[in-house]
């Protein structure tokens, strides 16, 4: 039996497939251990949205050959996809396995494992065409079913994959490829599987889960979207007792798309709507394709279709020639919507996109100094959402026992997504009450 140590960079879709590999390594008897112990085997599911990704795929790369000289070093997706060449150069990498392939790694590492016994010095490093495609070429989607998460009350769900908007700042498309989707009825086998096995919540999730349904050049006709569709569908599944919805293109959003999400009772009100800057001018050279004010008219129609929903986003600042006023526009556009959260991102520039070879890009420095601000000013916004459900009773799936100030409580989500503690010694994990609790956490403090 072989040792496999893993380590997930980036998203929530990498995380799935993170913990689909994980299960098919376990079923065929790899035994997992935690990453920093020695293993004979690491794998690193790798990101690349930005610069600073590549440079923490290659640092845990480096870190696993440093733990064991002697181990397979395998690089798993988004950083081998983009910059495969380079990857393979990659003196501490044995391995290197694209997107599109992660469902095949236990076949494709037995095959390297054949060769690696006879002898290293002969081993096909690249296994070119097989453990790394021409992702812009293929309609497929790459098939995976979860049968539980390292969660055990919320498990998130991948239904879709690929993106087709080619914003200027990002490299997502290149490693990702166009879009596709997961056929409904995977999508909702899974949904009972996991029901079956004790979740209340289920979140779907994709590189752009807007365009669920659309086949490649239908990109921003949502309407034809079928993703209100699957959100019914999986409503229906017994068990299952919450939906959330990851990161939703702005322009999904019209009356009669929220008004079915309103009608679906499971569904919780909180909404990530990607924003990225308030100002116009910036936008525009971002290749968003929407204004500031047709987001803000999005935001309008949620709030008209649920009482105070939780509304995230998240925010670049110091693109390449933001000036004062650009930067300005943008915190006074964040204050008018007054965001639950906002992810705050200092522009960096990423080789192969439009955005890195545009003038005017800003100084680190003045990155620093506008992020910390808006950073601050979330900060306040999130306090205040959170404070407008203070003495007011809500929905709680309870997830963990946490100490705070010496007193045990037991903290969970409501559906906006806030987390919420009551003092109990009571094991409530798993369990959904509704209630007034104790307090609101915000970065371990309980307010």
């Amino acid at each position: 039996m072989k040792s496999v140590a893993l380590h997930n960079l980036g998203c929530k879709v990498n995380g799935y497939e993170m913990d689909f590999m994980q299960q098919t390594l376990q079923e065929q008897g790899y035994q997992i251990v935690p990453f920093d112990a020695k293993a004979d085997i690491y794998i690193i599911n790798t990101c690349t949205v930005t610069n600073i990704a590549d440079k923490k795929s290659r640092q845990m790369l480096h870190r696993a050959r440093k733990q064991n000289p002697d181990a397979i070093v395998v690089a798993v997706g988004c950083y081998v996809q983009a910059a495969h060449e380079e990857a393979l150069k990659d003196l501490s990498i044995d391995l290197a396995v694209g997107n599109n392939r992660k469902k095949d790694l236990v076949l494709i590492l037995e095959e390297f494992l054949k060769e690696w016994k006879q002898g290293k010095a002969s081993c096909d490093k690249t296994l070119q065409g097989k453990t790394v495609i021409d992702i812009g070429q293929t309609s497929e989607y790459e098939s995976m079913q979860l049968k539980g998460t390292a969660w055990h009350t919320r498990a998130f769900i991948k239904v879709q994959d690929g993106c087709d908007q080619f914003c200027s700042y990002c490299i997502i498309p290149y490693a990702r490829g166009r879009i596709r989707s997961r056929a409904e009825e995977e999508i909702i086998e899974e949904v009972q599987t996991l029901a079956r096995n004790g979740y209340r919540e289920v979140v779907l999730t994709g590189i752009h889960l807007s365009s669920y349904g659309l086949k490649s050049g239908q990109g921003s006709d949502f309407s034809r979207s079928r993703l209100l569709s699957l959100i019914q569908q999986v409503a229906r599944v017994q068990g299952i007792e919450r939906i959330r919805l990851g990161s939703l293109e702005p322009r999904i959003i019209t009356p009669e798309f929220v008004q079915g999400l309103a009608e679906c009772k499971k569904l919780c009100p909180h909404f990530h709507l990607s924003l990225q800057s308030g100002s116009d001018s910036v936008l525009k050279r971002m290749n968003r394709k929407y204004s500031s004010e047709e987001y803000y008219e999005k935001v309008c129609i949620l709030r008209k279709y649920f009482e105070n929903p939780a509304i995230t986003t998240d925010v670049i600042v110091g693109f390449p020639g933001e000036s004062v006023q650009e930067f300005q526009e943008t915190a006074h556009f964040l204050e008018k919507v007054h965001f639950y959260e906002m992810h705050i991102f200092k522009y960096s520039q990423r080789k192969g996109t439009l955005a890195a070879s545009m003038e005017g890009q800003i100084e680190e420095s003045v990155k620093g100094r506008r992020s910390a601000e808006l950073i601050e000013s979330g900060k306040n916004m999130s306090k205040q959402y959170r404070e407008s459900f203070l003495h007011k009773e809500v929905e709680v799936l309870f997830e963990e026992e946490k100490i705070i100030g010496g007193k045990s409580y037991q903290i969970g989500h409501t559906r906006e997504y806030i987390l919420a503690a009551y003092e109990t010694h009571e094991n409530l994990s798993g369990q959904i009450f509704s209630m007034v609790p104790v307090g609101f956490l915000q970065e371990d403090i309980l307010i």
